[in-house]
């Protein structure tokens, strides 16, 4: 198994290239979301770190979070572990970026959609596609329509299909598709328009952009979060098709 993150230090230290690891498909279980953590306050600690640019090792970024963890006995450890990295990442103030090829899928999505560039390969798809499971994103739901609007938002939650680079380029998700590596293109963009900046006045900058962000997410996520864990989980059909899943089966929907 390799390491769940592996972080580059670039140019005198401002810009960290970030790759998520650990297992195929560079899965958000607990160890990376731990080690993910780690990097992040690291990062915000360090007053000279500029950007973080995130990419996934090998052909994908990351195919979400664990299914198993979604399953009763671990889901609200889980939706505390993920909802806490994302508040983390906000409250750091630096610049993040990611550089998305292949898959990017459900929490994969809901992270990157939290960046603040997105670059993604001519063969990249993003979805969150929770829904065919018989559940539901529950941070797109707060942060997927201040990206990308309500109606774009809506589609993607409710039908769970995948989307193209082209597409999501279209509806504001990407927001370049890299002609060659999306990584080199987010490091050429950082070197242009971040590094020649202040550390602080960046970081400051970050903060007021993403005031009211934060503030929605503070408010919003909990109640989300009752849905999911109190309304959801309680449900037949969320577990059932976890399960099935889980046993490469069809799931056998009660709708209750």
């Amino acid at each position: 198994m390799s390491e769940a993150v592996v972080v580059e230090r670039l140019d005198g230290g401002a810009y960290w290239r970030v790759v998520l690891g650990g297992s195929k498909g560079n899965i958000l279980d607990a160890r990376l979301m731990e080690a993910l953590s780690a990097v992040v306050a690291e990062a915000s600690a360090d007053a000279h770190v500029k950007a973080l640019c995130l990419e996934g090792q090998g052909a994908h970024f990351s195919f979400g979070a664990s299914v198993a963890e979604h399953l009763p006995a671990s889901v609200e450890a889980m939706l505390t572990q993920f909802h806490g990295l994302l508040l983390e990442l906000v409250d750091a103030s630096v610049i993040v970026m990611a550089a998305v090829r292949g898959q990017c899928l459900g929490g994969a999505m809901e992270l990157v959609t939290l960046c603040h560039r997105v670059f993604a390969s001519k063969d990249a798809k993003f979805g969150q596609p929770e829904i065919v499971l018989g559940v539901f994103a529950p941070a797109a739901s707060v942060l997927l329509a201040e990206r990308v609007g309500r109606g774009a938002a809506e589609d993607l939650c409710l039908s769970g299909r995948s989307i193209t680079a082209d597409e999501a380029f279209r509806i504001g998700l990407v927001d370049q598709i890299a002609e060659s590596d999306p990584a080199e293109e987010a490091s050429a963009y950082a070197r242009t328009h971040l590094l020649p900046r202040s550390a602080s006045s960046l970081r400051l900058a970050a903060k007021a952009v993403r005031a009211g962000l934060r503030a929605r997410l503070v408010m919003e996520l909990p109640e989300v979060e009752r849905i999911y864990l109190k309304e959801l989980m309680a449900t037949h059909d969320a577990v059932e098709g976890l399960q099935a899943f889980l046993e490469k089966r069809p799931a056998v929907w009660r709708d209750r």
